[in-house]
């Protein structure tokens, strides 16, 4: 049993993991850094404790305050959220060394996933088809320019350890690849500490599908349908959707099974995320594996009626699943819009401040996991996620139209956000007619300069 949660996170994940622990019975500890000293998940936290300065390095990444926190709290597990030390495997190996539970798979799974060259050598050997690409990483431009001409144009680099767009450049030529190369590995080496990258084709116009799965301590195993993460800029998704427009009732059950065949071959447990690229002929590709929870999980939730964060929770006290694969329904449609504090005239240039006047949507089938209220200073150091309205309906096109509602009544003052940009986007004609893909955006935008 777990008894008591530390939260190693902040913003709107750090409330979501409190409403999960309460409604399970389990108390609750907030950490937070000088610069969030008001910020609201402290509030419904049973206990809150500062762990630094306002830099993440100093506070939500400096594992020995959060471990510290964790025993002078009595804490007997540690919540990690999405980023920061969610898919650190030494902070994971820190907690188990400490006698603390870590919510999420082990650190030999959260190693052996966040490793993206052996990631695709795991899925190979499971069978799920890769985007053909570099064998291990690139340590040289001989190395490159071996491989462009091998495959051709276009390629991707990506870092090894990456995630988020971070250490990722698209290449069309021999130049551009070797200018991008040593941008890329200095890119990476910032910011995962390691500067390995690795090349793969590049799809132009693909889908971006994840599937989310579930899998406990005994070998059972479920998956529940697919998200459509398509609509990003930059590699950061904005806008999600489940089910996806263009994935068909066979498909979802193809790649489900091939994800619950992948997961079981490696002896998984936890909540996770198996991401792929499709073609316009159904062709998909593996291209990484999230061993946390997903910002996008909420479309899920709201699509099966299974709360994921609950699940997560469970399945790390030692429980066995109690949904069966043919429990899980797909029922209707539900889609995301991530609010951030940036300003899409200025180049989406992260616009922190306080929230004058804050008004937040509501009503049948609108749901909003934020930690915004009128009079809160956003910070300068984190990421820009202010908010996510997430809304339901019986069909896609209900679904759409509650979503334009509630992103009408938003109201964040004087601070700019992506709100107007996601109204705009999910009243385009392609967008509603599901015709889109990783590129919409950038055409989008292109076409609004």
């Amino acid at each position: 049993m777990i008894s008591k949660v530390l939260i190693a996170n902040r913003g709107e994940i750090a409330l979501r993991i409190i409403r999960a622990c309460k409604d399970l019975g389990i108390k609750t500890v907030a950490v937070y850094s000088e610069a969030d000293k008001n910020s609201l998940h402290l509030e419904f936290a049973d206990e809150a404790v500062c762990i630094g300065k306002a830099s993440s390095s100093d506070s939500y990444l400096n594992i020995s305050s959060i471990i510290s926190a964790a025993e002078i709290t009595d804490s007997d597990a540690i919540h990690p959220g999405y980023g920061f030390l969610a898919e650190n495997p030494y902070f994971a190996e820190v907690c188990e060394s400490c006698g603390i539970k870590f919510i999420g798979p082990s650190a030999d799974h959260i190693r052996l996933m966040g490793d993206k060259v052996q990631a695709k050598v795991t899925m190979a050997n499971a069978r799920i088809p890769l985007i053909p690409g570099s064998n291990g990483s690139i340590k040289s431009k001989e190395e490159a320019l071996a491989v462009a001409k091998k495959m051709g144009y276009p390629l991707i680099i990506k870092a090894k350890a990456g995630g988020g767009g971070k250490g990722m450049r698209i290449c069309h030529s021999d130049v551009r690849l070797i200018s991008a190369l040593y941008t890329a590995q200095s890119e990476a080496q910032s910011a995962f500490g390691d500067s390995e990258v690795y090349i793969e084709k590049y799809l132009e116009n693909p889908r971006h599908i994840e599937v989310q799965i579930a899998a406990d301590n005994y070998g059972n195993i479920i998956y529940l349908g697919e998200r459509d993460c398509s609509i990003q800029r930059r590699h950061q998704k904005i806008i999600e959707e489940s089910p996806s427009p263009f994935v068909d009732k066979k498909l979802r059950e193809k790649l489900g099974e091939i994800c619950i065949d992948a997961i079981k071959s490696i002896n998984y447990t936890s909540v996770g995320t198996i991401e792929f690229l499709l073609d316009d002929k159904n062709n998909f590709y593996f291209m990484e594996m999230n061993t946390r929870i997903q910002v996008e999980h909420t479309v899920t939730e709201e699509l099966t009626d299974i709360d994921l964060l609950k699940l997560q929770i469970s399945i790390a006290a030692g429980e066995k699943l109690k949904i069966k694969q043919s429990d899980v329904c797909i029922n209707g449609s539900a889609i995301e819009c991530r609010i951030n504090a940036e300003d899409p005239e200025k180049n989406f240039l992260p616009v922190p401040g306080k929230i004058n006047f804050c008004y937040i949507p509501g009503g049948k089938d609108v749901r909003v996991d934020t930690h915004i209220y009128s009079g809160y200073t956003i910070p300068p150091y984190y990421d820009s996620l202010l908010a996510k309205i997430i809304t339901k309906g019986a069909t896609r096109r209900k679904a759409l139209k509650t979503m334009d509602r509630a992103l009408s009544e938003f109201i964040i003052e004087p601070i700019k956000t992506t709100t107007h940009l996601c109204r705009e986007i999910i009243n385009n004609p392609d967008f509603k007619r599901g015709n889109y893909t990783t590129v919409f955006l950038d055409k989008f935008l292109s076409k609004q300069e």
